[in-house]
């Protein structure tokens, strides 16, 4: 009889240690997919949430938008014009007024971004104002009365993964493809733009980054 007590108690322990192993494993299991779809969520807010605010370029980290205008120009078989001794801050800056996305995009210092599913408002220096949606709707660009005598740009954005992806075709026929995202625990903005107005041949490639501002 002892003998007999004693195989149940280990039968009893054998169960035991299996169901006891088995809920340890499931319990692994339901935590990895409950982490890895709270991850998935939560990349997906980072870029929503954290975009939002006003930024403030940082010169040390960008590209030098002059430098990056003149490549664009040369690699087009055109003639910069800025001479090597020529450091005029700003220099490609201007041109016709439908340009003005061109050079607010790679030109302005100050950035503030607000966001209210699904529309985004950017407000750039001078009060020049740009919405659009990411739910397909494209919003025109305005500027004072900028585009008050005709033409209109527009803008369009999407989310991919944790970056914030705008493709924009303003009025003078040529256009841009903008990436955001933000890095350093959410205090960098980082746009990496390529941009070409219709006159050019080759695109402008250029990155910026901008600060949190306190």
């Amino acid at each position: 009889m002892a003998q007999r007590d004693q195989q149940l108690i280990s039968m009893k322990f054998v169960v035991f240690k299996y169901f006891q192993q088995t809920f340890i494993t499931n319990q692994i299991v339901i935590l990895t997919v409950i982490t890895s779809f709270w991850s998935i969520l939560q990349a997906q807010e980072t870029i929503q949430t954290q975009i939002v605010g006003e930024w403030v370029i940082n010169e040390d980290l960008s590209d030098n938008t002059d430098d990056q205008v003149e490549e664009a120009i040369e690699a087009g078989g055109g003639d910069g014009g800025r001479g090597f001794f020529n450091r005029q801050e700003d220099f490609y800056r201007g041109g016709p007024p439908e340009h003005e996305l061109y050079d607010r995009l790679s030109y302005d210092d100050i950035l503030v971004i607000a966001y209210a599913d699904p529309e985004f408002i950017f407000i750039f220096e001078n009060n020049y104002e740009r919405v659009f949606h990411t739910d397909g709707r494209r919003r025109r660009s305005t500027a004072n009365d900028f585009y008050e005598e005709g033409g209109s740009d527009w803008s369009e954005g999407n989310f991919e993964g944790n970056a914030l992806v705008v493709e924009a075709r303003p009025r003078d026929g040529g256009y841009t493809l903008e990436t955001y995202t933000v890095e350093n625990n959410g205090e960098l903005l980082r746009i990496a733009m390529q941009i070409q107005p219709a006159s050019f041949r080759e695109p402008i490639e250029l990155v910026r980054y901008f600060d949190r501002k306190e």
